[in-house]
């Protein structure tokens, strides 16, 4: 049991140490010298543009529970159900709020809830108790 915590300790910091580490330029192996980005990429990709982030704000509607509020933070913790529209399971998750929406609702309040949610992060821009 002690050398599997030590071997996932190694692990873990030898990832953590990988994570700072910048990418290697290709090397020639004739010359010794860096290869130019553009002549180490082949064929069509060397022209391809990156795609961009996921930027493209969706709107999605929830049902749950208030698990917790933190004003300071503006942020608002809902165990909810499946929000198709986002593709996620049932799940309790943190979400900014403004104060107009944590001042509405209280912890244990059953809620249907409105969500802007660009990338993995969203906001409740609506909630309403449910009776």
């Amino acid at each position: 049991m002690h050398y599997a915590r030590l071997t996932i300790a190694l692990s873990l910091a030898a990832l953590t140490a990988a994570c700072g580490k910048k990418a290697e330029t290709p090397v020639a192996a004739e010359t010794n010298q860096a290869v130019p980005a553009t002549a180490a990429m082949s064929g069509e990709m060397g022209n391809m543009a990156m795609a961009p982030a996921a930027s493209t704000a969706i709107k999605a509607k929830g049902h749950g529970t208030v698990i917790a509020i933190d004003e300071t933070a503006g942020m608002i913790t809902l165990n909810h159900g499946a929000i198709p529209e986002a593709k996620w399971p049932a799940m309790t998750m943190a979400f900014k709020a403004a104060p107009t929406i944590t001042d509405a609702v209280r912890v244990g309040d059953k809620v249907d809830f409105d969500l802007t949610l660009v990338g993995s992060a969203g906001e409740v821009t609506a909630i309403q108790k449910k009776p």
